[in-house]
């Protein structure tokens, strides 16, 4: 089969197509013809050098949409012939153990990146993961929707507890998560506050259905939320920047606000005036993908149509390198997918 690999971690120019075997399913595990499988930032990061413990060389993709071809011992072999798209999260139920005393589990891992991925023409993920897709989905809209929609999902209504009424700020407003986050607090209920960068990613966050849209580049958008929430901030914020504007995310927030975090692209450090942490009354969580039942909730509103990701550009796989530079150069909105042609087992 046909597969994007790295031997070695470096810029985007490590990446090549190359024909290797076809992976064979294990115990409980299915094999699927992939027929779309999507880039995240996640993929730039393994290909750097960060996390270091990735298996070498390295197949990325942690989105999966395909056909299942082959079932491994224990796993229903009714999923064969069936479309289906992959909870890239394994061993979530961790976090829930380790705060259990006298436990231990397997810490979290993802698909296509603790485990090889879905960029190749054939990929294995456990049976237990296969959500079917419905006839009328697209397999790239399943596949641009999967690790972004549970994680945009999980931040907003479980760790973030949004509710209908509320006042979102979601920051980073042209990335995967972002524009899934953008229509599922619009579908909750929530007015919706994004900041992006440029005119045109500004008309179209407008169009995903937010109700106040900045432009970090033109505007002060800090004193901007504060003027458009009479003076009284942001009730949450979901935010995958980090350091750059991790200040002024705090002062956007109202009294008992929330602020999540799934990332931090501009850096690690966050620094906040603790006189107003503990003067608002306000709240830090950290946020992570999410469990399987959260994985569902968060498709399901896909597959009724209610939330659709936003697709900057279908490739062939032949691209995976510029797919690597086009999201690199911070040229995307929403998301890349990768398409792999036909190729024998």
């Amino acid at each position: 089969m046909l597969a994007a690999v790295f031997h070695e971690n470096g810029g985007p120019e490590v990446v090549t197509v190359e024909g290797i075997e076809a992976p064979r399913p294990g115990p409980g595990e299915v094999r699927i013809r992939v027929e779309a499988s999507s880039m995240n930032h996640l993929d730039l990061w393994m290909r750097r050098g960060l996390p270091i413990d990735i298996p070498m060389p390295h197949i990325g993709g942690s989105d999966i949409a395909g056909i299942v071809d082959e079932a491994g011992p224990g796993a229903d072999p009714s999923w064969i012939g069936r479309r289906v798209v992959v909870d890239p999260s394994l061993s979530y139920d961790w976090y829930r153990l380790a705060a259990l005393s006298n436990v231990r589990a397997e810490p979290l891992s993802i698909i296509g990146e603790h485990t090889q991925g879905g960029f190749a023409e054939f990929a294995v993920a456990p049976a237990a993961n296969l959500m079917e897709i419905p006839g009328q989905v697209a397999s790239t809209t399943a596949a641009a929707a999967a690790l972004v929609g549970v994680t945009a999902w999980r931040g907003l209504m479980v760790r973030g507890g949004l509710r209908a009424g509320e006042r979102v700020l979601i920051t980073g407003a042209s990335g995967g998560v972002s524009t899934m986050a953008v229509q599922y607090a619009k579908a909750a209920g929530a007015e919706v506050f994004a900041v992006t960068s440029s005119e045109e990613r500004v008309r179209l966050v407008r169009e995903l259905g937010a109700d106040h849209v900045f432009d970090r580049t033109a505007t002060d958008w800090g004193k901007e939320i504060y003027k458009a929430t009479g003076k009284r901030g942001v009730d949450l914020c979901l935010d995958s920047v980090g350091q750059a504007i991790w200040g002024s995310l705090v002062r956007a927030l109202a009294v008992g606000g929330r602020l999540v975090s799934f990332g931090a692209t501009t850096g690690t450090r966050g620094e906040v005036d603790l006189r107003l942490l503990f003067w608002r009354q306000l709240s830090i969580l950290g946020s992570t993908m999410g469990t399987a039942a959260e994985f569902r909730a968060a498709m399901n509103l896909v597959f009724n149509g209610t939330v659709t990701p936003p697709v900057h550009a279908v490739l062939p796989l032949s691209e995976a390198r510029r797919a690597h530079e086009m999201l690199e150069a911070g040229r995307v909105f929403g998301k890349l997918v990768l398409v792999p042609g036909r190729g024998l087992p």
